[in-house]
């Protein structure tokens, strides 16, 4: 079995922070998030990692973040387009909006060839959650079944005190398996607990700090691939008709689709790290301390790649 590869969803950076230039350093030698990521993939088995990006930040992207990841694991590329779709489709006039995550991770379709873990640009997810991913992954074949995995964080560790967040709160089986997975938009911190809305606040449903909920770090075999593809054009029929300029095809919507076929298992390799990211601009004070303090207690050297 080839060893597994990852997969960072970075398409989305250069629209987020207005030009691939002004990412923001979390720590005082200007590492990145992305940064800890990739040395905690290290750490953990990884060799090889596909940035998924736009074609048009090819070259800022290689500056700001490819090139230094080159020198301690195999880089390569692949470009998320809006006009990759399946033949007898046209992009609506006027839409700009990538197609979502899945048809991000269609992208790399002809560079994987074995188990692969997918992951957003700019989450920090913690050293335990590589570990855990590669372990199962480097494990696990397809067999009767397709044989995924997620990293299930508690929900307490994933939000801000800055705002709202968007989380797929997870459903379970008795042997850790996902059953369903409910993508809320709106979560955030309120009176003492957390709690969504699906009516713009009019309503709100009190969610426990220890629901488990995903973070878009998923493990796949390549046959993820294929079913991406498959169900392409169903998306396109539908999504077309019903919101041409914004509907977006998504990872988790996908994965659902399996597992009510029956056709796929996900096990939820649960992770009691804190999630950090950088949803508001009053995130980052934060991110930066937590990141601090990480190094002083010795989780992180101080010089991160010096002893990759």
């Amino acid at each position: 079995m080839n060893k597994p590869v990852l997969v960072i969803m970075a398409a989305g950076m250069g629209s987020r922070y207005g030009g691939l230039k002004q990412i923001d350093p979390v720590d005082e030698e200007g590492h990145i998030i992305m940064d800890f990521s990739m040395y905690d993939a290290k750490q953990a088995g990884f060799e090889k990692v596909i940035f998924i990006i736009k074609r048009e930040n090819e070259a800022d992207f290689r500056e700001a973040v490819g090139d230094r990841m080159s020198k301690y694991m195999e880089v390569s590329y692949a470009f998320q387009e809006l006009q990759n779709i399946p033949e007898g489709y046209e992009v609506p006039e006027g839409r700009v909006k990538p197609w979502g995550t899945a048809h991000a991770v269609l992208s790399c379709i002809d560079q994987i060839d074995g188990p692969f873990a997918v992951i957003n640009a700019d989450d920090y997810y913690g050293q335990e959650a590589f570990r855990l991913i590669y372990d199962y992954l480097a494990a696990h074949q397809d067999d009767d079944k397709y044989r995924y995995t997620m990293v299930g964080y508690q929900l307490g560790n994933t939000v801000t005190d800055n705002g709202h967040v968007a989380r797929g709160v997870c459903d379970m089986n008795e042997n850790g398996e996902l059953v369903a997975i409910h993508e809320r938009t709106r979560i955030e911190k309120r009176e003492g607990g957390i709690a969504y809305t699906e009516d713009d606040g009019k309503t709100w449903t009190e969610v426990p700090a220890d629901t488990t909920v995903s973070m878009n770090m998923w493990g796949f075999t390549k046959s993820i691939l294929k079913e991406i593809k498959d169900g392409f054009p169903a998306f396109l029929e539908e999504g077309l008709k019903t919101n041409p300029m914004k509907c977006e095809y998504f990872l988790p919507t996908v994965v659902s689709n399996l597992l009510e076929a029956d056709q796929a298992t996900v096990a939820v390799l649960k992770s009691a790290d804190k999630w950090y990211g950088v949803t508001y601009k009053e995130d980052k004070p934060v991110v930066v301390a937590a990141i601090k303090k990480m190094k002083e207690d010795g989780l992180y050297p101080e010089h991160l790649w010096e002893e990759a």
